[in-house]
């Protein structure tokens, strides 16, 4: 029963740490997303890759808050070194990174088309696809860095 509470509160740090990083990442790619075009007028489509370096600047910064707030309050240090472990957990959010920039690929091409009017603020296509892209990476963040790289 304490190992299914211990891994319920996990699970439940893990959330509101992946929200906070998410909360991050989503106003990090508002902001690239809204300034970037106005330096790089490629950055709404290079070569059919739309928002690419917002995508990458935005996810980076994600990850960083993620990590801090991933060994300071969910996951109990592992096996490894602190420097190996930052390695793989910085690995493990490269490819995560490739992930999400595909599926925001995805979604913002083929299926989120239109506004989403939430009354009080209105979700572009933009925001749309990269909240979903978010969503989708982080199950399997969750699962690897904790099987991986903390060892739990």
């Amino acid at each position: 029963m304490r190992e299914l509470l211990i891994r319920q509160k996990q699970v439940l740090f893990f959330i509101i740490a992946g929200g906070l990083s998410a909360i991050v990442e989503i106003g990090s790619f508002k902001a690239f997303s809204t300034y970037l075009p106005h330096f790089f007028a490629r950055e709404t489509n290079f070569h059919g890759i739309h928002y690419p370096l917002s995508n990458i600047f935005s996810t980076s910064c994600g990850i960083i808050s993620n990590y801090f707030l991933s060994i300071w309050f969910v996951f109990e240090r592992g096996k490894h070194s602190k420097k190996k472990e930052f390695v793989y957990f910085m690995a493990v959010s490269f490819v995560s990174t490739l992930l999400s920039l595909g599926f925001f690929q995805i979604f913002y091409s083929f299926i989120f088309k239109d506004n989403i009017d939430l009354i009080f603020y209105t979700l572009s296509p933009e925001m749309i696809s990269k909240i979903a892209a978010i969503l989708l990476v982080s199950i399997l963040n969750y699962s690897v860095k904790k099987k991986v790289i903390f060892n739990g």
